[in-house]
């Protein structure tokens, strides 16, 4: 790994100050830019706070917490990425605004400067159009908290260098990370095929099949998730979780399959955005009690079967539609929202027919496409076909 290469990160908020910081401990030397001092202090005083931390469990030593710390600039004005090899920007997922601050850096850096978006839903090749050179630009989505969490997607536009995107790819997997390469469609892999976890369960809860606690229940318990949805739409912020599939469903030119939720809106409405506002699906204000689930085993099995069919459904058409590898979708699912196990190995554990089945089931019911079965799981329920292997 090239630790020689300058890395610069626009946006000094959680998830650029996590960027950072994982950077900064594989080797580079890192330049942290935000336009708002007082958010700079905030992060340079948390990323001490979080290698000292580190040093006490015996994850890093006190000389290695050193060595990262010196590796930090943080900067308020733009010229200090003069230098820099490979800028990742992180900031509010609005493209005119991302658009604005590409343009900028073109002004700054030099040509073969890669220029990278760790933006979620917006597309990399309309962040490129507003460039000059909008073969280096690229999209290097990290998951909250970057330090953390070990899945980045590697996603090239239009016009990107196909080249200088692998080289950037082997860079980022040099630091520890799980990377996969999907297309520049919307959501890109995670935020597009687990828009079913959430939105599927939502509709069950919208139709009075369960509550919200019992549906949680439900998949962890027949799924094994670690979290069911509502806790976890609760623990992202409804608020970021509402806009990014508000933004994917738009995307897709208002694809039924993503079509968001009058409970999600008038969640977002009421500011009810989950743990960081003290209410979201469920109430973590002093004193509150967790509602109990209905434990019915029944329920539970046809709940859990709903929502898994939709998830593979997703996935298995991200892999007709030339989205990612089978391999890099399953790793998505597994290393980016810790699912269990990848959806196309669930698809032949459950059976493709089986899927197949309950979906054409669904869509018979209601009559909607959101339910239509995906054309490979029916060409491949028809030819006994598996993903991973020959039935």
């Amino acid at each position: 790994m090239n630790t020689s290469i300058g890395i610069g990160v626009v946006g000094a908020g959680a998830m650029g100050s996590g960027i950072a910081q994982v950077a900064a401990q594989a080797g580079h030397q890192v330049v942290l830019f935000d336009s708002n001092a007082e958010q700079l202090t905030k992060s340079e005083a948390a990323l001490l706070a979080t290698l000292s931390k580190l040093v006490e469990k015996g994850k890093i030593t006190e000389a290695e917490k050193e060595a990262t710390l010196s590796r930090m600039v943080y900067a308020n004005n733009m010229e200090a990425f003069a230098t820099c090899g490979l800028i990742i920007e992180a900031i509010v997922e609005l493209l005119d605004v991302k658009q604005d601050v590409f343009r900028k850096l073109e002004t700054i850096v030099s040509p073969s400067c890669v220029l990278a978006s760790n933006t979620s839903s917006l597309s990399i090749t309309s962040i490129a159009a507003a460039c000059n050179i909008p073969s280096r630009v690229m999209g290097i989505h990290f998951f909250n908290p970057a330090p953390l969490m070990p899945l980045v997607e590697i996603i090239p536009g239009v016009a990107t260098n196909m080249d200088m995107l692998q080289e950037v790819k082997a860079l980022i997997a040099g630091w520890g990370k799980s990377t996969v390469l999907t297309k520049d469609t919307p959501g890109f892999i995670v935020n597009r095929v687990a828009r079913s976890y959430y939105g599927e369960s939502i509709r069950m809860y919208e139709e009075g099949i369960a509550d919200f606690a019992t549906i949680d229940w439900a998949l962890k318990t027949k799924g094994g998730f670690r979290m069911g949805p509502f806790e976890l739409m609760d623990f992202i912020g409804n608020d970021i979780n509402y806009k990014v599939t508000e933004t994917v469903w738009e995307q897709f030119f208002y694809e039924p399959r993503f079509k968001p939720s009058l409970t999600q809106k008038r969640l977002f409405e009421a500011r009810y955005f989950g743990r960081k506002s003290g209410k979201g699906y469920y109430d973590y204000s002093a004193g509150a009690t967790m509602p109990e689930p209905t434990s019915d085993d029944a329920l539970a099995h046809q709940i859990f079967m709903r929502v898994i069919c939709m998830l593979i459904n997703e996935a298995a058409d991200s892999l007709y539609l030339g989205l990612a590898s089978r391999e890099d979708l399953d790793t998505a699912m597994t290393k980016g929202v810790n699912y269990p196990k990848g959806l196309l190995r669930w698809a032949d554990e459950i059976g493709v027919e089986t899927v197949v089945q309950n979906l054409q089931s669904l869509y018979e019911e209601y009559g909607e496409d959101r339910y239509r079965p995906c054309v490979l799981l029916k060409r491949m329920a028809r030819d006994g076909k598996q993903f991973y292997a020959s039935a």
